[in-house]
């Protein structure tokens, strides 16, 4: 469920959400609200997981008025899990509260992005290494799980690099105890990754390099990881694959891994 509320107070250079959020503080009342016209349109058999994003940082008292997080568990009184979204410098009691009013299991998704220590330094996202580390720590003690985005193709990463790069830090996240792990490709569009582009600082991965990487994580046993196929057309990649192509991202996410086989490459004589 996409929810509408407050942008969020971090300006992260790869980020274009703030143009889904409100101007100003999230009305109380109002996310409730949304939540519950959406589950009023969702049609039987209901899915045993509910996931919260809205657009921002779901422990930020200006996202998501304290006062609403009692009705907001009430309705997701029915899942069996509740996934939402925050920054690691927003985890934290509300956490811990919002944890215990839910009838089923807590998971909170938190952006590591990369490790790269240069392009962590530059994504304006405020984060650093160890603050990750003890929010991971805090989840993992109160017995709450842990999802985690990283990019591929993150700014300042060198274009060789990039591959390289994501695969450290999923295994940095799976060593953390992230349970699930979503590899997201940089996509261009708000402005600031068009300007690094020009500078030299940004090159938009293709749908090849996603294809790979994800084939490289496929080894890791403790997490699971998937590929982020949002907007998956505007990837560069051969035209004459990318049904293919997409298609095999596609199985690699739905199959176990590590998988007993690997599944087999696609051919293709423009690509070669």
């Amino acid at each position: 469920m996409f929810l509408a509320g407050a942008e969020c107070p971090y300006t992260c250079s790869f980020c274009d959400l703030w143009r889904w959020t409100l101007d100003g503080p999230t009305p109380p009342g109002a996310l409730p609200a949304q939540l519950a016209r959406a589950l009023q349109e969702l049609t039987p058999p209901a899915p045993d997981r509910l996931k919260l994003y809205n657009a921002s940082n779901f422990f930020d008292r200006r996202a998501v008025p304290a006062e609403d997080l009692p009705r907001i568990a009430e309705l997701a009184a029915p899942f069996a899990a509740v996934t939402v979204e925050s920054h690691a410098n927003t985890i934290g009691p509300l956490t811990l509260e919002f944890a215990a009013l839910l009838s089923g299991t807590l998971e909170v998704a938190v952006g590591l992005e990369t490790v790269h220590p240069v392009a962590a330094a530059h994504l304006n996202k405020k984060l650093e290494l160890d603050r990750f580390d003890r929010a991971a720590a805090f989840l993992a003690e109160h017995d709450i799980d842990l999802r985690v985005f990283v990019l591929l193709g993150a700014p300042y990463v060198p274009a060789e690099e990039s591959i390289e790069w994501t695969l450290r830090t999923v295994e940095y996240a799976a060593g953390l105890g992230a349970g699930r792990i979503a590899v997201i490709p940089v996509r261009g569009g708000n402005g600031e990754l068009e300007r690094l582009q020009h500078l030299g600082a940004f090159v938009p991965p293709t749908l090849a390099q996603l294809e790979y990487a994800l084939e490289q994580c496929r080894g890791i046993r403790s997490a699971v990881v998937s590929a982020d196929l949002w907007d998956i057309e505007r990837l560069p990649g051969c035209e004459i694959c990318r049904p293919q192509r997409v298609a095999r991202i596609q199985t690699m996410n739905l199959s176990p891994s590590p998988s007993p086989e690997p599944l087999p490459p696609i051919p293709c004589s423009a690509c070669a």
